[in-house]
């Protein structure tokens, strides 16, 4: 039996990794310049050649996505929505002034 995090999804396998300092440096660089933690790195690497040698099980499901969900229609950030320029929701249509 798996256990489920509050969201529903099965648990992470939590793995200590040794690496050789150069190697983890070599990777870090190749995560950053593909705007993913090293962590996320590793494990599309592992996906993409368990994948690649027949290896990855079926049911294996996608790398879950990180960060903001995407927007639905007509929230904040559409054409007129609250997050539209000139669409704040609020009465004042002009720009907003800068933070402090």
């Amino acid at each position: 039996m798996t256990a489920s995090s509050p969201r529903g999804r099965p648990q992470r396998k939590q793995v200590l990794l040794r690496l050789d300092p150069s190697v983890y440096e070599a990777l870090a660089r190749w995560a950053n310049d593909e705007l993913r933690s090293a962590n996320a790195q590793i494990e599309f690497l592992l996906r993409r050649a368990l994948s690649e040698s027949g290896r990855l099980p079926g049911d294996t499901p996608p790398i879950p996505r990180r960060g903001r969900p995407p927007r639905a229609a007509g929230g904040p950030g559409t054409p007129g929505g609250p997050g539209a320029p000139g669409g704040r929701g609020d009465s004042e249509g002009g720009p907003r002034p800068p933070s402090p």
